[in-house]
């Protein structure tokens, strides 16, 4: 336990990621220091149920917040910073884990060799539902405000392209590469440099100005990242900006292609400034419980309760509140939009629907084949027509 607040320490105070300072960590990195701490204290104090149930879900996380970051990071670069306290976090895990078992097995040994293996098989059937239930989704949450991809893509963008940078509004310095236009518009194609390049080449073949860069704690670019894109508004606003600021890009000839969480990135920018004039979201789901709550049936009873954890454990790991709920959001949308549902979709891709419900400006919508943006593979010509044509409609044709 103290080689886990160790970490905690060194991850959030001691070695930050660049471009961010101990705090921006000050709310969450005491909260995860201080559960560390008093479970140390309590620890003998605790019933030996307890006490070995808790030595394995806290043992297994910590081999999570081990392998899930330090592990990652040192498999693609070798160790650097904080890996060093992560990779001890990994043996630390796994012993406090085997201590859990002993504990547990070796408890409660009256009674007749019936009862004492009915209650060890309940155990293990409690244990295996509070691992998915809890364990499960708030590892999740770790992995997602911890692990971004280590490297930069290879540049497949079939055009010369540039090497740019721009600030956010947070201080944050984000690397990407941009086509330059030919036709007096630009899209941001988000999130990331790999994905995002196959819609990026599409429509600088069309001479579309064309944007992609690492988010923030990805690639090149600094600070902390965070897969559900909890901050990622503040990435595209600078995008924004720095394509209004070229000498190729007309001001009011900005839009942009999010993909995924990207989808919901821009959604929420959209609702935010009107610098973005057109926006193709596909894929767009959940982020956290303020979009689960709004899927339908089955879905909703099994999703709400599982990202509510994630939700919470996101909250602490970044430090950060969740934003404001898409289907809100979406109603505040009044450019141009088209919504990209794949059919069957994932993450709650089911939303789009009630996104493109709300949306109070011109808006387009797409059932699309291939899966998860998959469409652009699965349907490549309807794809060019409609995303293209989408764009040559909003932004040149004004």
């Amino acid at each position: 336990l103290g080689i886990g607040a160790l970490h905690v320490v060194d991850d959030n105070f001691l070695q930050p990621e660049p471009g961010t300072s101990a705090g921006d960590h000050l709310v969450g990195g005491l909260i995860q220091t201080a559960f560390f701490v008093s479970l140390a204290w309590a620890y003998p104090r605790l019933r030996p149920g307890l006490r070995g149930t808790l030595a394995i879900f806290v043992g297994l996380f910590m081999v999570v917040m081990g392998a899930g970051e330090a592990g990652y990071y040192t498999r693609e670069n070798g160790p650097s910073g904080d890996d060093y306290t992560g990779l001890l976090a990994i043996p630390a895990g796994l012993l406090l884990v085997g201590i859990g078992l002993f504990t547990l097995w070796t408890s409660r040994k009256g009674g007749s060799l019936i009862r004492r293996y009915a209650r060890r098989a309940a155990l293990a059937l409690g244990l295996l539902i509070g691992l998915y239930v809890v364990l499960y989704p708030f590892a999740e949450s770790y992995v997602l405000t911890h692990a971004a991809r280590a490297y930069v893509p290879t540049p497949q963008l079939g055009a010369t392209f540039e090497e740019v940078s721009f600030t956010t509004s947070d201080g944050l310095q984000l690397q990407g590469w941009y086509v330059p236009s030919k036709n007096g518009a630009a899209v941001i194609s988000f999130p990331g440099r790999k994905g995002p390049q196959k819609p990026a080449r599409l429509l600088a073949g069309h001479g579309y100005g064309a944007l992609l860069f690492d988010r923030r704690g990805e690639g090149e670019s600094e600070g902390d990242p965070n897969a559900l894109g909890w901050a990622g508004s503040r990435d595209v606003k600078a995008a924004i900006a720095f394509l209004r600021a070229r000498p190729d890009v007309d001001r009011d000839r900005v839009g942009g292609v999010g993909l995924s969480v990207g989808g919901e990135v821009l959604l929420q920018t959209a609702a935010e400034t009107d610098e973005l004039k057109a926006v193709v979201s596909e894929g767009a789901g959940m982020r956290s419980v303020r979009e689960a709550v709004h899927l339908s049936g089955t879905d909703k009873i099994v999703a709400t309760p599982v990202f509510a954890i994630v939700t919470a454990g996101t909250a602490v790991f970044a430090s950060d509140l969740p934003p404001r709920g898409l289907t809100d959001l979406s109603a505040e949308i009044t450019q141009p939009v088209l919504f990209i549902h794949a059919t069957p979709g994932q993450g709650g891709e089911t939303l789009t629907e009630k996104y493109y419900d709300a949306a109070k400006g011109p808006k387009e919508y797409w059932a699309a084949p291939g899966g998860h943006t998959g469409a652009i593979d699965a349907a490549p010509e309807e794809y060019e027509r409609r995303v293209v044509g989408f764009f040559d409609r909003t932004l040149l044709d004004k």
